[in-house]
């Protein structure tokens, strides 16, 4: 590995003395280096020739660092690292870095796209050889030991009308959104689709283009177990169709998604008895409570709706989980008709984690409060996607 040397002065330590602002970026930057990320993003850029050619993986990797200090365009990233000479002792000037953009074309970004896949592994490597393991999430008090959790969200972009391919949001606002899949076991984007802002949220192509760009960066053992949580924007037989079509010989695929309710939904859930709904769980395991109107407690409460509704169609061992809750003042004016009249704010998830079985290795978890609580533990991907805003 090459030596960079910009750091053999700089130290962390946690004595709460000669603090640095934005040390965040310190420690990336070094993460950047000790893993090879510049190295290998420089094998896979084009190279060139001549006394003044500049490094275009450490290009990039400068290029990153600036846009985490606050850069929103080619120019600040300059002055940026010219500010921060302790960090880049030697800036790359704007035109640099806008010819390196520019000179990745789509294999350049395959190339991108796999040695990223590379150090990803030898990262995911050194995790699982630490003192405390992988990083299992957990919910309601169990761990989901051996299940790498895949989330996808789109989010809004909002940006001015003369950046290119910025439209009309659903939300009355204008810019991009794009689609991106984070790792939740490591809080990391792995995929990102660059998306108008007028892209429909459940396109099918676009959830298997980013849902395949993911699978390329997973570093994945021979015999694997995947959770994917996409919220309602997978409500189509041919998105959950193609969750379902992921599981292969080597690999279990599970997945827990939002569901769009319909007048069937309305139906199914009539017929329900008053004796199967249960009380909702929050994620640390204690009871889903909001506080009502009138200052009272109220209780989320599940139930399985999969064996009163009609699912012929949908993936085979599809299930369907209905929560209601008592609506709030601030709900009023979201109410369905249905809701208005039974008094009830309700909202589905549907999943193919078996009721008996569940998920391997993890007790209980085929029990509605648990799948319930799986899929409301998706919307961390949230914070994520709002990071990224702020970075774009």
């Amino acid at each position: 590995m090459q030596a960079t040397e910009w750091d053999h002065r700089l130290a962390v330590r946690a004595d709460g003395k000669n603090l640095t602002g934005h040390a965040g970026v310190v420690l990336l930057r070094k993460v950047a280096d000790r893993v090879g990320l510049a190295t290998v993003l420089s094998a896979a850029l084009p190279k060139g020739t001549g006394p003044g050619w500049r490094d275009r993986g450490m290009a990039l990797v400068q290029l990153a660092c600036a846009i985490v200090l606050g850069a929103t365009n080619i120019l600040e990233a300059e002055q940026l690292q010219h500010h921060w000479k302790s960090l880049f002792p030697r800036p790359v000037s704007d035109s640099t870095l806008r010819r390196t953009l520019e000179a990745i074309d789509g294999p350049v970004a395959a190339r991108i796209e796999r040695v990223r896949a590379v150090v990803r592994r030898m990262v995911w490597t050194v995790l699982a050889l630490r003192p405390g393991g992988f990083p299992w999430i957990a919910v309601c008090g169990r761990e989901l030991t051996g299940w790498y959790v895949l989330d996808l969200d789109a989010t809004i972009v909002t940006c001015s009308s003369k950046k290119e391919g910025a439209a009309g949001t659903f939300k009355g606002s204008f810019g991009h959104m794009p689609l991106g899949a984070w790792v939740a076991n490591t809080r990391e984007c792995v995929a990102m689709l660059l998306r108008p802002g007028n892209a429909p949220p459940n396109d099918v192509d676009d959830h298997k283009s980013v849902l395949a760009s993911a699978f390329g960066q997973l570093p994945l053992p021979l015999w694997s177990k995947l959770l994917i949580r996409i919220d309602g924007a997978a409500f189509s037989h041919d998105v959950l169709g193609h969750l379902q079509s992921l599981t292969t010989s080597r690999r279990r695929v599970r997945w827990v998604t939002g569901w769009a309710i319909n007048d069937a939904d309305e139906k199914a859930i009539t017929r329900l008895p008053e004796k199967v709904w249960t009380a909702a769980l929050r994620q640390d395991g204690q009871l889903h409570e909001i506080k009502g109107p009138d200052g009272e407690w109220l209780s989320y409460q599940v139930a399985e709706l999969t064996w009163v509704r009609d699912l012929t169609g949908w993936p085979e061992g599809m299930r369907l989980i209905v929560r209601r809750v008592k609506p709030s003042r601030r709900d009023a004016k979201k109410l369905t008709a249905f809701e208005k009249r039974t008094g009830w704010r309700y909202r589905i998830v549907a999943t193919n984690i078996p009721s008996h079985q569940g998920l391997s290795g993890v007790p209980g978890s085929g029990q509605v409060w648990f799948v319930d609580a799986l899929y409301r533990d998706h919307a961390e991907v949230d914070d994520r996607a709002r990071t990224g805003r702020g970075q774009s």
